[in-house]
């Protein structure tokens, strides 16, 4: 037995459900979206509530129910109000800014690196705080990863691209190391 995967999802006003097949769509005020789910689970609408039941008992059913009942439950929200991560960017000359469909970084590199803003994707930059919004959870996630990624902080000087509220774990250098 899956602990989330039993939990009923409650539909908000505003935001349809469609079930064809394997595929759901959700569709609500700040758009649609629709994934696939795997033939060993049933997902049924009944009302206000869509609920997520394994039809076929394997190894990986449990599991697999979990991940489903987690995933349209983040689609619900996702239509409802949309997602958001910030990431802050830190160092003398690093910066960011948005050029066409692209998130331009300068960050310490001979070059501007260029990263392509996928499709649903909305970014922000302010200052030195990069905004990343979007309706589907796993392409914001994934995108904040990838732009944190190209320039991961440092622990000595604390220069990088990192969460906002991300703690850094400081080392002490050469010389303070060998003060004491």
């Amino acid at each position: 037995m899956s602990k989330i995967g039993k939990k009923p999802i409650q539909i908000p006003t505003g935001v349809t459900i469609k079930i064809e097949d394997n595929k759901i769509t959700v569709s609500g005020p700040q758009g649609s979206l629709e994934r696939t789910f795997r033939p060993e689970l049933e997902v049924l609408v009944e009302g206000d509530v869509v609920k997520v039941l394994p039809v076929k008992e394997t190894k990986q059913t449990p599991a697999l129910w979990g991940l489903t009942r987690a995933l349209i439950a983040n689609m619900v929200d996702g239509v409802v109000k949309k997602f958001e991560k910030k990431l802050e960017i830190s160092g003398i000359g690093y910066q960011a800014s948005v050029q066409g469909g692209d998130l331009v970084l300068k960050i310490g590199f001979t070059h501007p690196v260029a990263i392509v803003i996928p499709d649903g994707v909305e970014v922000k930059v302010e200052k030195n705080i990069v905004v990343i919004t979007g309706r589907d959870k796993e392409a914001v996630g994934q995108f904040a990863a990838s732009v944190r990624a190209r320039k991961k902080p440092e622990p000595y000087k604390g220069k990088g691209i990192y969460y906002a509220g991300e703690k850094i774990r400081r080392k002490a250098g050469k010389k303070l190391a060998s003060a004491s």
